[in-house]
């Protein structure tokens, strides 16, 4: 089980963010930040991630994938509702 210091965000990011390396600067920065999850591009140009570890280092991942890589161009961000663990993450993988 989870602590109380930990949480688990399903994000969804909008604007330029398909074909400009967004899911590997993703995944480059969740190792930065010990952060579990996974990252997938959607159907209609958006990106989406799931990210599960401590909160103050989801929190910062989220204000770097706010930003990007030099060449996307972020628009926005949303959070869905989820279910699950921190726990049920013990990697973060790049979906295709």
């Amino acid at each position: 089980m989870a602590d109380k210091g930990t949480v688990i965000k399903h994000i969804k990011i909008e604007g330029r963010v398909q074909g400009v390396g967004f899911r590997y600067f993703t995944r480059k920065t969740a190792q930065k930040y010990s952060i579990n999850g996974w990252v997938m591009n959607m159907s209609d140009g958006t990106v989406e991630a799931v990210l599960a570890g401590k909160k103050k280092s989801v929190a910062d991942m989220m204000d770097e994938l706010r930003r990007g890589p030099a060449t996307a161009r972020v628009k926005g961000m949303k959070e869905a509702p989820i279910d699950g663990d921190v726990d049920d993450f013990n990697s973060f993988t790049v979906k295709r």
